[in-house]
């Protein structure tokens, strides 16, 4: 599966506006774990502004939803 354009600006977002786990970030980013950790406590990508991959046909709403309610899920 391809990496998202633009993939730390992606994963601030998504931690900032969902519920999806750390891994289910990671997975989908290319990123490590402990890197969107990092993210979510402030440690990492200060500064950096959040990409709503739903904007850029990248995932969508549906896609994040059922990735939310699943935890063993991956997003697509």
């Amino acid at each position: 599966m391809p990496l998202p354009l633009m993939p730390k600006a992606t994963a601030v977002w998504l931690v900032d506006n969902s519920t999806l786990s750390f891994e289910q970030i990671a997975d989908f980013c290319g990123m490590h774990t402990l890197e969107v950790k990092g993210i979510a406590d402030g440690e990492v990508a200060v500064g950096i502004v959040g990409f709503d991959p739903s904007a850029s046909g990248q995932l969508t709403r549906d896609e994040i939803a059922r990735s939310e309610a699943d935890p063993a899920a991956r997003l697509k």
